[in-house]
């Protein structure tokens, strides 16, 4: 069961205590200005962290003993990774952004009800209710 925007764009979700779970379009807005902005942040972290990992590969020092260039190594596949972590927080925001302008943010991918107003607000990107993402992560 999805959420419904109303005509003044708040965003409605019936809850499992039949309640219902409203966002207000000022809500909606500044969640998604957010997300955006986050997105601008990590894609920068990714530009630099790139040119430094591209930097690093040009850089490559010739007679190096083995624990410089284990250093180097180490170094390499750190930055590597939080590039990639990077990337997948952008995949998240914009899929958030996303279920925003589609009227289904808010509302659980995996039974469908309600996720709380609180964890939306601490975590924004959230598509699973607490008990849906503790059913995932005990998997």
């Amino acid at each position: 069961m999805a959420a419904t925007v109303r005509a003044d764009g708040s965003a409605v979700a019936p809850s499992k205590d039949s309640t219902v779970v409203t966002w207000s379009a000022e809500e909606l807005a500044e969640v998604r200005e957010r997300l955006a902005t986050e997105i601008q942040e990590l894609n920068r972290e990714i530009s630099k962290a790139e040119t430094e990992i591209a930097s690093s590969d040009v850089a490559d020092g010739a007679g190096d003993d083995q624990a410089d260039a284990g250093a180097r190594t180490y170094e390499r596949e750190r930055e590597i990774a939080l590039t990639l972590n990077s990337r997948d927080l952008v995949a998240q925001n914009e899929r958030a952004i996303a279920r925003i302008d589609a009227g289904t943010y808010g509302v659980c991918e995996s039974c469908h009800k309600p996720i709380g107003k609180e964890r939306l607000q601490a975590f924004p990107r959230a598509t699973l209710c607490v008990a849906c993402k503790q059913r995932e992560e005990r998997r």
